[in-house]
This record gives C-alpha cells, sequence and structure tokens, in this order.
C-alpha cells in the first residue's frame, strides 16, 4: 500500500489492454522530459533495474543514473510500444534518438520487462538495449523536445 506521502500511480494492476496502454504512454511521457526526480517517482523506493549491465537498486540509484544517461545522451528522443501485457506485468519495445558530445548520433532500441506493485509503481525493470550508430540526416524523431506528439509515427511505421 502506498505511504501517506507517496499517492498510488494509477493505472493499477491487473491490467487491461487500454490501461496497460496507458502506464506505457506515461512512462514515455516521463522519460521524454529527461527530468531524474519526475521519472523516478513512478519506481517503488527498492525498484530493482538491470539497464544493459548495469543494476540499479533504489530510487536515488535511478536518479544518479539518469543522470548521467542524460548528460551523456544528448538531445534524447523516445518512443515505448507496448509488446504485451498479463496481471501487473507489461513488457515494452521502445527506440530513442540521441547524440553523444561530439554530436555523433544513435538510435537505440530494445525490450523492456516491467513488474508492478498494487498501488501501481514499477517495482522492477529489466532493459536490453543496443545501440547503432546513423547519420544525422538518417534521424526519424524531431518532434520539439519534452512529450511525444499523439499524431508522431510509431516504432511499426519507422520500420523497427
Amino acid at each position: 500500500m502506498a505511504t501517506p506521502t507517496t499517492p498510488a500511480r494509477p493505472p493499477f494492476p491487473p491490467f487491461t489492454r487500454d490501461s496497460a496502454m496507458q502506464k506505457v504512454r506515461l512512462a514515455e511521457d516521463a522519460w521524454n522530459t529527461r527530468d531524474p526526480p519526475r521519472v523516478a517517482l513512478a519506481y517503488t523506493i527498492d525498484s530493482r533495474w538491470r539497464n544493459r549491465s548495469e543494476f540499479i537498486n533504489g530510487r536515488n540509484e535511478i536518479i544518479a543514473f539518469l543522470s548521467l544517461k542524460w548528460a551523456k545522451e544528448r538531445d534524447y528522443r523516445l518512443i515505448k510500444e507496448m509488446w504485451a501485457f498479463t496481471g501487473n506485468r507489461i513488457a515494452v519495445r521502445f527506440a530513442y534518438e540521441w547524440h553523444d558530445d561530439s554530436d555523433h548520433w544513435y538510435r537505440s532500441y530494445g525490450n523492456e520487462n516491467w513488474e508492478f506493485n498494487n498501488d501501481g509503481f514499477m517495482a522492477s525493470r529489466f532493459a536490453s538495449i543496443n545501440d547503432l550508430p546513423i547519420l544525422a540526416s538518417d534521424r526519424k524523431y524531431y518532434w520539439p523536445p519534452g512529450r511525444r506528439p499523439d499524431e508522431h509515427a510509431g516504432l511499426s511505421d519507422l520500420g523497427l
């Protein structure tokens, strides 16, 4: 149960197709803010992550990890799509574009498996991610920083 200082995070499990899709869009919108403390609020205090080869435990480590990530991955823009769901779990596929401090562009893509507690907080996140170097002219994600517009193409529309 959520503590009095930590409100619950709807939608709650068990997920329906619509509520799972809503949870994915909420995560996508939050990550596109590139605001580590805000993003971390969606996770349990003791949330466990595997991100590539890194293991992260708890909100403080999530904030530190995301702060370093977005200092390196500049002009980050992300698309997430639900792949599957059941009960308190959601699987997503994603792609995002970014460039480093030398202006080399990348498209990173992969899969995440999420598990939620009854209050709607993500208790575990396991991400497998690959980076593909791209030319700036090969970019596909051009919307302004922040939340992606609803009319923007999804992963399938981009051949990913």
